[in-house]
């Protein structure tokens, strides 16, 4: 069945919303966090920990890594990446465009796509739009994104405009090979459009625009949270979400803090990913319903105290503090398992959080409250 979202509250004083995402793999409860599984595995966690312990509705997979490793042949020949890990929930993959972004000085960009230099073993790759969208397809994600150019934050006017102009073209291809193929595995993958245009609110409007003549199933908002200011990335998804409808799914890419997350709620957001919450735990920061705790401090060194009493998954109620503290300073692999656990988890319960403030008619004072909190905090 073709993807479909249901609005089911709205705040009348912000843009938050809750709402329901309906995939062939699944329902999903919005707003969502969606925990980073690069290479087909969310870091030191078991699709059982992800959906027994911590809920995780939907995951996140790389397409650039998956092409890599294990690669597209090994893909199909498994099933796809659902039967290949095991994971019988939502998936969706980004383009892998950012990765490929990223390795400056190893890549060439045209009309065509993008050449580059793969970070293993130096051979050469070209991304297109079109074989993007069939790499894709091989994954069998439930939601693929399009192939885009993501400029740093601090491009001209003139440079993010020619970018976006380049990315709505790629766009609009991949929505041709898109509409010209067919799933492989015999369940709807939506493919999703990426609103890009830097800090320029000019361009963005105009990318949105744009986009939005290819009548997709969802819209992410791209580009952000890559060197401008919170205030700046808040004043942009303004800006995109005004332009974006309504009765389709809204997907910030690569956000954020436990603050940013809300804020961004508050401006009508639906759905986000970021590997900020297993990429520290793995570095021994902990995010909490207390607060934020830097496990490797030596005052937790005889903490009995739950890792996070205010959750109930396994890794926040069983362990202390100062077991904790002792696994990392140990170097123990077990510390990754519960760091990753106590974090994810920690995402997931704030964003159950907000979902039932928002449909409880409550969520600016829970805003209201988190401000307060993480203030005190400081």
């Amino acid at each position: 069945m073709p993807l479909r979202y249901t609005l089911q509250a709205e705040c009348p004083e912000t843009g938050a919303r809750a709402g329901l995402i309906e995939t062939d793999h699944g329902t999903i409860e919005t707003p969502i966090f969606m925990p980073v599984g690069t290479a087909g595995s969310v870091k030191a966690l078991s699709p059982r920990a992800l959906t027994e312990d911590v809920g995780a509705q939907i995951i996140l997979g790389n397409t650039y890594h998956l092409h890599l490793r294990p690669g597209r042949e090994v893909l199909r020949e498994m099933g796809g990446l659902h039967r290949f890990m095991s994971w019988d929930r939502p998936i969706l993959t980004d383009s892998g465009g950012f990765q490929v972004f990223s390795l400056a000085e190893l890549r060439k960009m045209s009309e065509e796509g993008v050449r580059f230099r793969n970070h293993l073993d130096g051979q050469y790759l070209t991304f297109t739009p079109e074989n993007v969208v069939d790499t894709q397809r091989d994954i069998g994600s439930d939601i693929m994104m399009v192939l885009d150019e993501c400029p740093p934050a601090t491009v001209d006017e003139a440079t993010a405009r020619k970018s976006n102009a380049l990315t709505v073209r790629w766009a609009t291809r991949a929505f041709a090979h898109y509409r010209a193929t067919e799933p492989r595995y015999g369940h709807h993958q939506a493919l999703f459009p990426i609103v890009q245009g830097a800090v320029y609110p000019s361009v963005r409007r105009e990318s949105a625009r744009q986009l939005l003549e290819l009548d997709a199933e969802g819209y992410a908002i791209g580009g952000l949270s890559v060197g401008e200011t919170a205030d700046v990335m808040y004043d942009i998804v303004e800006v995109v979400n005004e332009i974006l409808p309504a009765d389709r799914p809204r997907y910030l890419m690569g956000v954020g803090t436990p603050q940013n997350l809300i804020e961004n709620v508050a401006r009508g957001v639906d759905m986000f990913d970021c590997v900020m919450p297993t990429r520290n735990g793995r570095n021994g920061t902990l995010f909490t319903t207390e607060g934020i705790v830097n496990i490797k401090n030596q005052r937790w060194q005889t903490d009995d105290s739950p890792v996070d009493p205010g959750l109930d998954h396994y890794a926040a109620r069983t362990f202390s503090k100062g077991y904790l503290r002792h696994l990392t300073k140990a170097n123990e692999p077990l510390f990754m398992e519960i760091a990753s656990m106590q974090n994810v988890g920690f995402y997931l319960w704030l964003m159950r959080e907000m979902r039932q403030a928002i449909l409880d008619g409550r969520f600016p004072e829970f805003r209201r409250e988190w401000s307060e909190r993480v203030a005190q905090k400081a």
